[in-house]
């Protein structure tokens, strides 16, 4: 069975550590022993069967989104077929329009948005020409959930999702974290343009609830992350094997799904 991550962070090797540890503290995780850099993501990987991930990290300023965007893209063109980069932006980003354009021009298959981290609402004004951008370039991969802010809780997700049909949208973290109980059963009506990863959840729910929440989505709406360095890819593809999910059902959630949106062989 092929598998992908769809939900890697990585740094480079000067900061990786204040990286991890910092977020880590901003969501009161001890993040084990993954240290944030490609190599070490790629080791896991190769340990767990995962043959490809998708890699981004976050700007928290808007003088961080060239620099970011540069590594990622010289970490993945030396790892070709096994690393796909998603690019960052800023909502403070003056030219969104020229981010988005430059991250295609190099292979980019989407943008990575952290509304909690970056301290805007997925609905902000500030993003719309990030959105409109994005129509037919770019999918966008937006962390969801909190129970201690109000960026990206399905009041802040539908009016984006409703305004930008044709726009591809992953909610990370089967778009509720923390909220997943008030957030599932509003996300998983079926909304043409969403996906959702299932990173950063099972830690908090048992065996049963996290199958059902997933079912609640569709296999073929459910796409495989770890999360990491937040979590280790080798123990994160074991817990969902360990669901006793139909094999047709791993195969999308672990390969078919992101080959189709990635436009994999």
């Amino acid at each position: 069975m092929r598998k992908l991550d769809f939900h890697c962070h990585i740094y480079p090797a000067k900061i990786a550590e204040k990286a991890r540890q910092s977020t880590g503290t901003f969501y009161g995780v001890e993040c084990g022993d993954c240290t944030g850099l490609a190599e070490d993501l790629l080791k896991r990987c190769d340990e767990a069967g995962i043959e490809t991930c998708v890699v981004h990290s976050v700007a928290t300023k808007p003088e961080q989104v060239d620099s970011i965007n540069a590594f990622l893209l010289r970490v993945s063109r030396e790892n070709p077929g096994r690393l796909i980069p998603f690019g960052t932006v800023h909502q403070d980003t003056q030219d969104m329009a020229g981010v988005v354009n430059w991250l295609c021009e190099n292979g980019f298959k989407g943008v990575k948005l952290h509304p909690d981290i970056q301290g805007v609402a997925l609905n902000d004004p500030r993003l719309m020409p990030l959105y409109e951008a994005c129509r037919g370039k770019l999918m966008v991969l937006f962390h969801a959930g909190d129970d201690r802010y109000s960026y990206s809780n399905p009041a802040e997700i539908i009016p984006v999702l409703e305004a930008f049909p044709d726009v591809t949208f992953i909610g990370a973290h089967l778009c509720g974290y923390h909220v997943w109980s008030e957030a599932v059963p509003v996300m998983s009506k079926r909304f043409g343009n969403l996906y959702v990863d299932c990173s950063s959840s099972s830690f908090a729910m048992g065996k049963e609830k996290f199958r059902a929440y997933i079912e609640a989505y569709g296999y073929d709406r459910v796409l495989f992350g770890s999360d990491y360095p937040m979590w280790d890819p080798r123990i994160e593809s074991a817990v969902l094997e360990s669901l006793d999910l139909p094999q047709k059902a791993l195969e999308d959630i672990f390969w078919n799904n992101a080959a189709r949106l990635l436009n994999l062989k």
